[in-house]
């Protein structure tokens, strides 16, 4: 499966993305060893000049890192064309053990890849650059997610097998109990919706108080929520919000929403939940090197923006995930 061109075009991102943090890992261990901002010695200087191309190369391999999610999702709708049982990409990442386990490290590393990547622009606001050691030894200790991510995805690359039987998203997201995989057994969408509405209220109620006065311990809060939300809007998505999409409801499935017979409209959801997340998150993360020297007001300023963002996208995606229900409400689909 290595020659399918998506199998190619993930394989060389990841290798590309290896090399470049292999590079800076060095560049790394060279900072927390030699760094003396106020030291004006040959050394000083090289790693000064050193540090800039490689931060710039790190923030643009983890950029790419974080499009291989979506290469990712793809390729595995385009296996489940050689994958017997498979008509999605639920199928293809069953398929062998390593498929969802890879599916959940891009998932997440997008979090983790991104706040390194907001660390950096911090850094690069201040003249007097006072993260250069917390961004560097966030890197190392970024590196073994980042090998982790790789080495999942080449696995799960190199298992899938055109005579595998895998099981189809109706079977595995069903509510059923019958045979095969299913993951989503237990969750009652009555349940599921109350916790649903009752996180949209509550994030945009403490999004718009931190707006009103910023407190730090609210926005540690508001980030623990972001969180919650982003795990809860996933199965929410798989299991109640799916089957209006397709207008069938024992259709439920967090993948094929993203084809075209529905408009893409997977993308244009989980396009405002992710960077939703991220923000709602990140500004809690920048509070934590505001006290840095020149950050307080670049940090400020930051946070107020990512609050912005997360709720602006907030009333997006929530407008998209009642879109279908409401139509098919106002339809007189009930009846």
């Amino acid at each position: 499966m290595f020659l399918n061109p998506w199998s190619l075009a993930l394989s060389l991102c990841s290798l590309v993305v290896l090399v470049l943090g292999a590079v800076a890992g060095k560049t790394a261990v060279r900072v927390l060893r030699f760094w003396e901002p106020g030291s004006d010695s040959n050394r000083q200087i090289r790693l000064e000049n050193e540090i800039w191309l490689s931060s710039t190369l790190v923030a643009y391999g983890l950029g790419f890192q974080i499009i291989t999610l979506i290469l990712f999702v793809l390729a595995a709708d385009q296996f489940c064309q050689v994958i017997v049982g498979a008509m999605c990409a639920t199928g293809a990442l069953l398929a062998n053990p390593y498929g969802m386990p890879a599916l959940l490290v891009k998932l997440f590393g997008v979090f983790f890849y991104g706040f390194w990547i907001l660390l950096h622009q911090l850094d690069i606001r201040s003249e007097h650059y006072p993260l250069v050691r917390i961004k560097y030894l966030a890197l190392l200790l970024l590196l073994p997610m980042l090998v982790l991510d790789v080495t999942l995805q080449t696995l799960y690359i190199a298992g899938i097998k055109p005579d595998i039987i895998t099981s189809c998203c109706a079977v595995v997201f069903s509510d059923s109990t019958g045979g095969g995989t299913n993951l989503m057994i237990g969750y009652s969408q009555q349940s599921l919706l109350i916790a649903f509405i009752g996180s949209i209220v509550g994030l945009a109620a403490v999004g718009w108080g931190l707006l009103r006065r910023w407190r730090p311990w609210l926005a540690g809060f508001y980030a623990a929520g972001w969180f919650w939300f982003f795990g809860l809007s996933l199965v929410v998505i798989t299991t109640v919000i799916s089957s209006y999409v397709y207008a069938m409801p024992y259709h439920k499935c967090p993948f094929c929403i993203l084809k075209p017979e529905y408009h893409y409209f997977g993308f244009a959801l989980y396009g405002a939940l992710i960077p939703a997340a991220f923000f709602g998150a990140s500004a809690a993360v920048a509070g934590l090197v505001r006290g840095k020297v020149g950050l307080t007001e670049v940090v400020d300023g930051y946070q107020r923006l990512a609050v912005k963002l997360s709720l602006a996208l907030l009333v997006f995606f929530s407008g998209l995930s009642f879109y279908h229900y409401l139509k098919y409400l106002i339809s007189g689909g009930e009846g």
